[in-house]
């Protein structure tokens, strides 16, 4: 791995900690529900793809990539009919923040660390070109926020729809399509059979032995449904992708900023995946 895909990965790492309070944490539903979304997957459609303005649900389905046909149909446009995007993304921020808060303490909340942590990741974010970064691009276009905690959490989470455009790209490139990447996934955390994971064990049978009957006729999976060694060999590369892909923003700082962000954001990381981000 190079030098600067060694950094992807590692902020990867230390960030996504931090983005996943907004779907592991009770208070972004709460501050999502308090608006009048019906549902999580109200709250969770309407603030994360308000960024991208009132786009119909097709251009959602797109930028998210890996949601089944007709997921997104079910809460977008709808859910910002009497909720304006705008309200639900701040909800969304304002309500990761608040987990943070509780999570990591007033001390570390408070701490210049932390707010020098925020300063440099969102240097970082703004940082990469945004062209062909779909999601990445609509969240560059939400203001800064003034405070710390806020500023941290967006940034991480612009960093986070930055890597995932890339890995969409890498996806795509692989022609591995959105349902197949959730079937790759659990193969790599160990789930057997892959159409026990959550992110597809809902879809119509069918539908689910249709998607391993085509890994099998491309070798990507075995009769069993694990993983052949070119399907090992190919989530190996879409992953090495993903990370040079995902190294651009932070060409945006020095070695020696880099170094501090790293020093920064380990003791922060440390607590969050110490109580799973909840």
């Amino acid at each position: 791995m190079s030098a600067m895909t060694n950094t992807a990965r590692r902020m990867h790492e230390l960030l996504e900690p931090i983005c996943m309070v907004s779907f592991a944490s009770d208070e972004c539903n709460e501050e999502l529900a308090a608006l009048g979304h019906r549902s999580y997957w109200d709250g969770y459609f309407a603030s994360r793809a308000a960024p991208l303005g009132r786009v119909p649900a097709e251009v959602v389905h797109a930028a998210f990539y890996n949601f089944a046909d007709g997921e997104v149909a079910r809460h977008i446009p709808s859910a910002w009919e009497t909720i304006p995007p705008e309200a639900s993304v701040a909800a969304r921020r304002r309500g990761s923040a608040a987990s943070l808060r509780r999570i990591l303490g007033d001390e570390l909340t408070g701490s210049p660390g932390l707010a020098r942590a925020a300063d440099l990741t969102t240097q970082a974010a703004a940082s990469a070109p945004t062209a062909g970064r779909m999601m990445y691009a609509g969240m560059r276009t939400l203001p800064v926020p003034n405070d710390p905690v806020e500023r941290l959490w967006q940034s991480a989470t612009t960093l986070r729809e930055h890597r995932g455009d890339g890995h969409i790209a890498a996806l795509v490139g692989a022609r591995i399509g959105g349902a197949e990447a959730h079937v790759l996934a659990a193969l790599e955390m160990g789930i057997h059979p892959p159409e026990s994971f959550g992110r597809v064990h809902h879809l119509p049978k069918r539908r689910l032995a249709a998607i391993m009957a085509g890994l099998r006729e491309r070798g990507i999976v075995d009769v069993d449904g694990r993983f052949t060694d070119a399907g090992r060999e190919t989530k190996d590369r879409i992953e090495a992708l993903t990370d040079e892909l995902a190294a651009a923003p932070y060409e945006g700082l020095s070695a020696a900023e880099f170094d501090e962000l790293v020093t920064l954001l380990e003791p922060i990381t440390a607590r969050l995946v110490a109580t799973g981000s909840e």
